[in-house]
């Protein structure tokens, strides 16, 4: 269905938890699989959401993300089908909490998940990283891999804090290991259009990232809470919710840019 002649990998990042990242990452690559592009999210968050959000139980696989990173595990060993058409995983478990660790002698340590992801490019059209809530090297890793960072911003009064960090280290990363990484799509989540700072906040993204942020908002809704303990995408658990719409026009937006 695409023309993309290489694979597009979005890294899904913003230090500070609970802004939508990892319901961003499963959903709006559930949402692009519907369209008909082969979608691959890499799950390198220790917790594993992205992981079990869309079906996959940790009991069910051998090789995670772990293996890719420590042990030159080659990626498509640890791919997993869905159940879902078009979408994969590469999955993570609690043992990449030690990564950071494990890692640091290690030779070319930042490069590991750019080596692994070029085994696989052409494969895939989209790949979608769901970065840990850190800037430490598992996220530096998804950095210097990825073309694209996204970056989901939560409709609150600290939304643009860390930000000033995050932009500072994508600076270190493009000057250092990948000259052509830039934050291409800022989201913003948890939308209130109600709530009068939602609008401050709308109106102060934009202005910090008036070319990256996107036309579409995710709104606050307890139907994309509920999906993940079900292990389905928003597009599968209810698709004529709001959420789901919303994630089906992000992907649209995001696809057709």
């Amino acid at each position: 269905m695409t023309d993309l002649k290489v694979t597009r990998i979005f890294a899904v990042a913003n230090q500070k938890g609970g802004v939508g990242k990892t319901t961003t990452t499963i959903n709006l690559s559930a949402a692009l699989a519907n369209l008909g592009y082969r979608v691959l999210i890499v799950d390198l968050d220790p917790q594993g959401n992205a992981t079990t959000g869309v079906g996959v139980d940790a009991r069910q696989f051998d090789g995670s993300m772990y293996d890719v990173l420590l042990t030159d595990t080659p990626l498509v060993d640890v791919v997993e089908p869905t159940g879902f058409a078009n979408l994969f995983v590469a999955p993570a478990t609690l043992d990449l909490a030690a990564v950071e660790q494990e890692l640091t002698a290690v030779i070319s340590r930042e490069l590991r998940l750019k080596r692994a992801l070029a085994s696989v490019d052409g494969d895939f059209d989209y790949v979608f990283i769901d970065c840990p809530p850190s800037l430490g090297l598992i996220t530096i890793n998804a950095f210097a891999a990825a073309t694209d960072i996204l970056v989901p911003v939560q409709c609150e009064f600290y939304a643009l804090e860390g930000l000033t960090q995050l932009q500072r280290i994508v600076d270190l990363v493009r000057r250092n290991l990948n000259e052509t990484l830039r934050i291409s799509k800022v989201v913003l989540t948890m939308h209130d259009p109600r709530n009068t700072l939602t609008k401050d906040v709308s109106e102060e993204v934009a202005r910090v990232f008036p070319n990256e942020l996107c036309a579409t908002v995710i709104p606050r809704t307890v139907r994309l809470a509920e999906a993940p303990s079900f292990g389905q995408p928003i597009t599968s658990f209810d698709p004529s919710s709001k959420g789901a719409i919303a994630y089906v026009a992000l992907a649209k937006e995001i696809s057709n840019g």
